[in-house]
């Protein structure tokens, strides 16, 4: 892990003010006020080190490499939000951890509650936290500054199914199921009203996908204008397009590229990033736009990476959440965010 050097601090600094920061699927610019922090703090890193203070710049390291979460976090999802915001869920008792990327520092936002547990998170342009439950089948959303309860959505009884990740488009939030072939959509009402409980959806999933033993439908995503999503399937490492109005899948034909292990995925642009969490590695995708095809242009690891689950972008970086769980947890098992470059 190395400190980033002055060049390196204002070319992210830039990249941050040319709107490299991302929210949810629209990946929205940064505000400009949390912009204009950003930099300045840079900037004094920046010159810190220019100068040769090395004992200040190391205190105000900007951007760290490692973020560390509080020991026996038990982490697997992660979202970045509005400013340098990013946020880390507890599959221990469903608390969300609030830390900035830019110092590296955070507190917890959403205390955990017994019997609850948190996967995959997304974070809206509304500003709302959105948490897949796991095996408690249920989801949850909060509000992304203070931290208080928004709704909660019992999708089926705990331990009948695993609601593993989420999407959030213009029209609705999609939930995965690793056990059961559906995704559960809490349809969005003008201006974004979040659903009452008898209008969440159960969209059977059908076409190409095949549910088997193990983990199934995992990580998922949306096109820029939603009208189709995209799913992995951990055991098979096969990927798939979904419509999100039928349900019906179609696999996506990746040139005989495996994603097996395909936990959390990001989409930027017509990139899609594909967390391999036992390989410790990240597939790089270009997408055709029709969903047709994926090539595999790269793979990004880190020898800090620890069975990652999920990735979150903000400027030039991508943020990958350590899981461990080839460790045994326990209240004193540590816990990390990891910083890695985006191609």
């Amino acid at each position: 892990m190395g400190r980033l050097v002055p060049t390196t601090v204002l070319a992210l600094a830039a990249a941050i003010c040319m709107g490299g920061s991302a929210v949810g699927v629209a990946q929205a610019e940064v505000g400009s006020a949390a912009v204009a922090g950003a930099v300045a703090v840079a900037g004094t890193v920046a010159a810190d080190a220019a100068a040769g203070d090395s004992a200040s710049a190391t205190s105000a390291e900007a951007f760290p490499q490692v973020i560390e979460l509080p020991a026996g976090w038990r982490p697997e999802g992660i979202a970045t939000g509005r400013g340098t915001a990013g946020y880390v869920g507890s599959l221990a008792d469903g608390a969300v951890y609030r830390a900035d990327l830019l110092t590296g520092q955070g507190s917890v936002l959403v205390p955990g509650v017994a019997g609850r547990a948190a996967t995959g998170l997304e974070v809206d342009q509304r500003n709302r936290i959105f948490a897949a439950g796991a095996g408690t089948g249920a989801g949850h959303v909060y509000d992304a500054d203070t931290g208080a309860a928004l709704a909660s959505y019992q999708f089926l009884p705990p331990g009948a199914g695993f609601v593993n990740d989420v999407v959030v488009t213009d029209a609705a939030a999609y939930f995965t199921d690793s056990r059961n072939p559906v995704l559960y959509v809490l349809p969005f009402g003008p201006g974004g009203q979040l659903p009452a409980a008898d209008q969440v959806q159960t969209l059977p999933l059908s076409g190409d996908i095949v549910y088997q033993a193990g983990n199934n439908a995992n990580g998922i995503e949306a096109t820029p204008s939603g009208d189709q999503l995209m799913i992995v399937q951990s055991n098979t490492g096969l990927l798939f397009a979904v419509s999100p109005s039928t349900g019906v899948t179609r696999t996506i034909d990746t040139g005989g590229a495996t994603l097996v292990n395909g936990d959390g995925l990001l989409r930027l642009d017509w990139t899609l990033y594909v967390v391999q969490n036992r390989l410790n590695q990240v597939a790089v995708l270009r997408l055709d736009q029709s969903l047709a095809s994926a090539a595999l242009t790269g793979l990004l690891t880190d020898p800090a990476l620890d069975v990652p689950t999920t990735i979150a972008p903000f400027g030039p970086y991508l943020y990958a959440v350590n899981a461990r769980f080839t460790t045994p947890p326990s209240p004193t098992t540590a816990y990390a965010v990891v910083r890695l470059p985006a191609r």
